[in-house]
């Protein structure tokens, strides 16, 4: 099998030299790949489309037959030179890749698998809402806070009423007495003496006066 891709390696070469050089006056020599072509694990079928990619860009596509296949890839007016080419199976990237050259001919064995389909599909619809889910259990209390810094000092409130009077409080006890005064100076007692005892003359004789008077 192998010898079979050679030999068409070579036949495409052998054409392509067969071409008169005038047609190539204004064009760069393609890059030619054969080999076979694999899918999921087996020969891709006839008719798989193999096709070749450069810069995210298709530049060329073929069929497989008999799990072989022929891609020629031409720049163009493009400029391909270094770049890289990669491929694909039905749509399925293979993991090999192959750097394009002028006039480059090269027997490559390309092997995919259809999970390996690049590009994005369209966005589906969004689905309806589903229930809402029970209330999970409360975590644990986190760690306490720094303190906060210190708030400014208040201003001075009003001043409050006055309160009611407190009853009276207990009579306080007896003070020792004082010092005696000094003696005062002799008054006049005598006469005082006699003034009494004429007071005492003048009551009797009104007395005797007034008994008298009734008997008579």
């Amino acid at each position: 099998m192998t010898k079979t891709r050679f030999l068409t390696l070579v036949m495409a070469l052998a054409l392509l030299l067969a071409i008169p050089t005038a047609a190539f006056a204004q064009r760069v020599p393609p890059h030619i790949f054969v080999g076979s072509a694999s899918l999921d694990g087996t020969a891709a079928v006839d008719g798989a489309a193999v096709t070749a990619w450069i810069d995210g860009e298709q530049v060329a596509a073929t069929n497989a037959s008999g799990g072989e296949y022929n891609l020629l890839v031409d720049q163009g007016d493009s400029v391909f030179a270094g770049k890289t080419v990669s491929f694909k199976i039905s749509g399925a990237n293979a993991a090999e890749t192959a750097e394009w050259t002028q006039g480059g001919g090269d027997v490559l064995n390309l092997v995919a698998a259809t999970g390996s389909a690049s590009g994005a599909g369209t966005a589906g619809e969004a689905g309806a809402s589903g229930a809402k889910g029970d209330t999970g259990a409360t975590g644990p209390a986190g760690a306490a806070g720094a303190d906060g810094a210190a708030g400014s000092a208040g201003a001075d409130g009003a001043a409050g009423p006055a309160g009611p009077s407190g009853p009276a409080g207990a009579s306080g006890s007896a003070g020792p007495a004082g010092p005696a005064g000094a003696d005062g100076e002799d008054g006049g007692g005598a006469l005082a003496l006699i003034a009494l005892i004429i007071a005492a003359i003048a009551l009797l004789a009104a007395g005797g006066s007034y008994m008298m008077g009734r008997r008579a």
